[in-house]
């Protein structure tokens, strides 16, 4: 764990001295540069305490994200295929104890009827989930799972990358889930202060703090070269799991040239007998969360971050302005809930957490393109070998944009032909329009004429 050093850390926030508006003022002009922050620097802007530094900060963190990721949201949906799980977090519905939640594994055809109701809707990518379980979610099964989200077609329409959150595996075991041509690695370690992490998880695999911790070190050796990080904010001070998870991804990046592809933001949120996610000890409101997501993307600006359905939609509209680059739409957190639809006839009892943002993915792609926001459907990276270090270093540059514009455009349209109603349409059309006029001469041309394959019925337009 020496990476994550919490006396320093904590010296870090009780140090008062970096609460100096020209200190703060000065970190925020060298952010502008897209080039990162150290601790130290996130440190004295987590202390920031006068109105309109914080705005300042707000404004610069969505320049930042523009000039790495232009006003691109990717989408994708959560796709639960259990919920089994031997470990006993405190916070999760999913939990060991949890005697009344309604447990359910998905079959392989479950599995496939509920990815066919995600190409239905439009969806391109997914992020498996399952959770932890020594027969329910081996990775035998995982593979199968795998297997069979990307088979199923309907008309051409097909799932094109699938990111997967399951336990910290052992080296061989990842390289085993790299054969299964899965795209990000996902894996939150909930929170990185030590006696909390303890607290929070009594029995079970998840127990070993240490073991979860290097998990990304393993699948980075394994040869999977895009991994996911998080933390679950309320278990304890936000401030000490911001520069944490900071101190994480500074170390992956420091030891093997690659930062986090991403890094998730969830808030604790109610849960089925889950006794911390109904009350959490360390709750963060609104104003805290929108600060720390905006010195997450100063410090780290390459860094996809990913923004789930339990924010409110309205709250979710504001954070897009804070750095926010990827977001889930149209989420069901049980297993088999897409098919059902509502799961109306377990509801609550089979739902890992609550959400807040129930809208449609039609709904969330309408509101992206009325608030001046590109829904990005493109997978290209991950098939072109532009992950990890190729991946970093045209991100890190903002080199990626005249990549990603053409490819989410492309990707959009097909989105737009395929599965928009007529009203959604106009918006998305007359939204595309724009961004083409908007776009460099020689870009403009190049859109143009994927948009044309596209219109003639061509799919899976990239480059």
């Amino acid at each position: 764990m020496e990476f994550i050093n919490e006396e320093f850390i904590f010296s870090l926030i009780d140090n008062k001295k970096l609460n100096d508006k020209k200190l703060q003022r000065d970190i925020i002009e060298k952010s502008k540069e897209a080039k990162g922050l150290t601790l130290e620097e996130c440190a004295s802007l987590l202390q920031i305490d006068d109105q309109e530094i914080t705005q300042e900060m707000f404004s610069t963190a969505k320049f930042v994200k523009e000039i790495i990721y232009g006003n691109r949201l990717v989408l994708f949906a959560p796709l639960y295929v259990t919920n089994a799980c031997v470990n006993n977090c405190l916070y999760c519905a999913f939990r060991k104890d949890n005697k009344d939640l309604i447990r359910k594994t998905l079959s392989l055809d479950e599995i496939r009827e509920e990815t066919e109701f995600l190409v239905k809707t439009g969806h391109k990518r997914v992020l498996l989930v399952a959770g932890e379980h020594p027969k329910q979610s081996a990775l035998r099964f995982i593979g199968d799972a795998v297997k069979t989200v990307y088979d199923a077609n309907i008309s051409g329409a097909n799932i094109r990358r699938i990111n997967v959150n399951t336990a910290p595996l052992s080296i061989d075991d990842f390289k085993e889930l790299k054969s299964f041509e899965i795209g990000t690695y996902q894996c939150f370690q909930e929170t990185y202060h030590y006696e909390t992490y303890l607290k929070m998880h009594p029995t079970g695999p998840k127990k070993d703090y240490s073991w979860r911790l290097y998990a990304m070190d393993r699948a980075l050796q394994s040869g999977i070269d895009d991994v996911g990080i998080g933390v679950l904010f309320g278990l304890t001070d936000h401030r000490f799991e911001t520069l944490a998870m900071l101190s994480h991804a500074f170390n992956l990046d420091a030891r093997y040239g690659i930062g986090p592809h991403t890094i998730s933001i969830p808030r604790l949120e109610p849960a089925f007998n889950a006794p911390v996610a109904n009350k959490p000890p360390y709750a963060v409101d609104d104003p805290s969360f929108k600060k720390l997501i905006a010195i997450l993307r100063l410090a780290v600006p390459y860094t996809g971050i990913i923004l789930s359905t339990r924010e409110r939609a309205e709250l979710r509209r504001e954070l897009f302005e804070l750095g926010v680059s990827q977001i889930s739409a149209g989420s069901r957190t049980s297993p088999g809930s897409y098919k059902e639809t509502e799961n109306s006839i377990n509801g609550y009892q089979m739902e890992q957490f609550q959400l807040g943002d129930h809208r449609t993915l039609e709904e969330v792609v309408k509101d992206c393109c009325s608030l001046g926001y590109l829904p990005s459907f493109c997978t290209a990276c991950y098939r072109s070998d532009r992950t990890g270090d190729r991946f970093m270093k045209l991100a890190k540059t903002g080199e990626i944009g005249k990549i990603c514009v053409p490819n989410a455009l492309s990707t959009f349209k097909e989105y737009v032909n395929n599965f928009a109603n007529e009203e959604t349409k106009k918006v998305a059309i007359d939204f595309i329009q724009n961004e083409i006029e908007n776009s460099e001469e020689k870009a403009a041309v190049k859109i143009s004429k994927m948009i044309e394959r596209v219109d003639n019925g061509e799919r899976d337009v990239f480059f």
